[in-house]
């Protein structure tokens, strides 16, 4: 219904959609004027309710209500040119008329409230994914992002699904996407406090082990606190998976916490990621530290990696089946991952009906050579090392000798 607003929102913005208003009562003056030409026992009087109906599927409720009582106005007149107003079916048709131009008019209210509310509801959400999220910039260090955020409630635009890249000294980048148990906005809490402790973690641990195992202590610390233990009064825990990213070198870590391994784009080749020590979600115990093992992979330049929520490997079609992520990818042409992310979301919406059952997140990162990062600093520190002057600025000149 939202949807339907603005879309006759911004018709009515438009020359060929302003016309339409009009369409209403040239309706009611043709059925008017065809009535009154027409034999007694001919009524087209009560075809006028076609206009206030049509003007609330794309006016408000003041055009509505104009349009309902133009369309009473003229069964008046149609009454007054066949037998007059104390005609019994005349009456009837007016009364009648009437009513239902007023339901009409009601029911365009109500739906004009409820957008409102919703578009209250949608900014809120928005601000919150803004705050909370804080969704990347295209560009992190050497590394090129994008990412959908996909919610199972249409109201709302974020649930228990959590991604965040971030710097991380010395030279490098931090990755981490999750999934808590259970979806909507019941889940924000406890992905807020993943994302929390993510942020301060990726600065001060040197390591993914230790990485992990703060945020495995923040979980176990906080996740009581904030958990909707009323409506969901079971285990509560978070699958997640954390990335280190050099930005030199084709070396790179990761750690898995009971969530989906990512998929690995080289050229043609679409790869998965298994983990050799997979540790249990974060919230179901408290190993140490040192139990964490990383997983090691190349990552070369040009290569990309899709990181995903089992939202997306979970979507079903109408006929049951599951979205094969892995196949779709494969077979999808080469390109940046923006333009990955939209061909994945066209394709996932198009296989479950555009409908999703779950909260679903996609993050794809590609890593570009270490010599396009930055380059104006770069070019400056050639220039200096080679004791060149940089194009467009002065030469001081020479020291003259006393």
């Amino acid at each position: 219904m939202v949807y339907w607003r603005l879309f006759s929102d911004r018709l009515l913005e438009h020359p060929l959609g302003r016309g339409l208003v009009a369409i209403p009562f040239v309706l009611i003056a043709v059925i008017t004027v065809v009535d009154i030409h027409s034999p007694e026992n001919v009524h087209l009087g009560p075809l006028l309710v076609v206009a206030p109906a049509l003007a609330a599927s794309f006016g408000g409720p003041r055009l509505t209500g104009l349009t309902g009582v133009l369309a009473v106005a003229a069964q008046v007149v149609i009454g007054v040119f066949h037998g007059g107003l104390t005609t019994t079916n005349h009456i009837a048709q007016i009364v009648a008329l009437a009513i239902l131009s007023t339901l009409v008019v009601v029911v365009c209210l109500v739906r004009e409230r409820r957008g409102r509310e919703l578009n209250r509801v949608r900014s809120v959400a928005e601000t919150a994914q803004q705050v909370l999220l804080r969704p990347p910039p295209q560009r992190v260090g050497p590394l090129r992002v994008a990412w959908l955020y996909l919610t199972a409630e249409d109201e709302t635009q974020i649930g228990g699904d959590l991604f965040a890249v971030t710097r991380a000294a010395p030279g490098g980048s931090r990755v981490i996407i999750g999934d808590v148990r259970g979806k909507g906005l019941h889940a924000i809490g406890e992905a807020s406090v993943v994302l929390g402790a993510f942020r301060e973690g990726a600065h001060r641990c040197r390591g993914l082990p230790e990485l992990v195992a703060a945020l495995e202590d923040s979980v176990n610390r906080s996740v009581d606190e904030v958990a909707d233990t009323e409506h969901d009064p079971g285990e509560h825990f978070v699958t997640a998976l954390v990335l280190d990213i050099p930005d030199h070198g084709s070396r790179a870590e990761m750690i898995s916490c009971g969530h989906p391994p990512p998929l690995l784009v080289h050229g043609s080749e679409v790869r998965m990621l298994h983990s050799h020590s997979i540790a249990p979600p974060l919230g179901v115990c408290v190993p140490p530290a040192s139990s964490f093992r990383t997983d090691p992979f190349t990552f070369e330049a040009g290569d990309a990696l899709l990181l995903y929520t089992d939202g997306v490997i979970e979507a079903r079609s109408p006929t049951g089946a599951f979205y094969p992520l892995a196949e779709r990818v494969a077979s999808f042409a080469a390109s940046s991952p923006a333009a990955l992310v939209r061909h994945i979301h066209r394709d996932l919406l198009s296989h479950t009906g555009r409908h999703l059952a779950d909260d679903a997140v996609l993050l794809a990162i590609e890593r570009t050579p270490a010599q396009q990062h930055f380059p104006e600093a770069r070019r400056m520190a050639d220039s200096l090392r080679g004791h060149r002057p940089l194009a467009g600025l002065p030469v001081p000149p020479p020291a003259r000798r006393q």
